[in-house]
């Protein structure tokens, strides 16, 4: 006779299960609109807002490019990327210290996937709670600034291994926190062995062009190809975009 779980393991398994048959439906739409979307996790302070706004302004000319972004409170990032001209929704998640699937399902209620090229969602900062929910994209990119240290893989391992790309931010910075770029690839690789890594600082712009023409050109399997019109997808305040879990 097996021994019963404990009530918690069962519900969270429960969560998981329910959070990942969701985020299946998702990534079925997602394909069905020939939308490519690319989540960001990171802990706080490691550059995502930064990095994807200026994604977001590099792209917006030619591709129609929207973002949802997550946050415990206040929608500072959201108005901070909306300076991109690109569609931008809130989530605000309260005590959560994580987006899932069902946030996704609900923030994107008012928008045309069928009119979007690339969709991104900057998850809220955290390196431990993301890792386990599966938010249906075609993408997961962890992102380590060199202000945090090269040892931040060893420590959260899971969160790499659950990713797909890295990137190193604020490389300007580098030299001045004497920043060990040799053992943080070292460090990744021991992680996640294989996994490809940018070197980029969003405020110079080093490292930037690489990266966009790798996520463009199909390396890591997206749908982007030519760009869907843009003139019906108008721009939304997201000062109005607020989604409360």
């Amino acid at each position: 006779m097996s021994t019963p779980q404990p009530r918690l393991v069962e519900v969270r398994q429960n969560v998981l299960k329910q959070n990942d048959l969701l985020a299946r439906e998702l990534r079925g739409r997602f394909r069905e609109a020939a939308v490519s979307v690319v989540s960001l996790v990171s802990s706080p302070g490691a550059g995502k807002t930064a990095f994807l706004e200026k994604m977001l302004s590099d792209l917006k000319p030619q591709y129609a490019v929207a973002a949802l972004v997550g946050d415990l409170a206040t929608e500072n990032d959201a108005a901070r990327l909306a300076r991109s001209g690109a569609p931008v929704k809130q989530i605000t998640t309260g005590t959560v210290c994580h987006l899932d699937a069902t946030m996704i399902q609900t923030a994107l209620e008012e928008w045309n996937l069928d009119e979007l090229d690339i969709l991104f969602i900057e998850n809220v900062g955290n390196l431990v709670c993301p890792s386990s929910y599966d938010l249906g994209e075609d993408l997961r990119v962890v992102l380590l600034s060199v202000t945090e240290g090269e040892d931040k893989p060893l420590k959260y391992p899971t969160i790499f291994n659950t990713a797909d790309v890295g990137i190193i931010t604020k490389m300007d910075l580098a030299e001045v926190v004497e920043f060990d770029l040799a053992a943080a690839h070292d460090n990744i690789q021991r992680v996640r062995p294989g996994m490809k890594v940018f070197e980029v600082s969003a405020k110079t712009g080093a490292g930037m062009k690489e990266w966009r023409q790798s996520l463009l050109n199909s390396e890591f399997g997206l749908r982007i190809a030519e760009s869907k019109t843009m003139d019906s997808l108008e721009f939304r305040n997201p000062q109005s975009e607020f989604v409360n879990s």
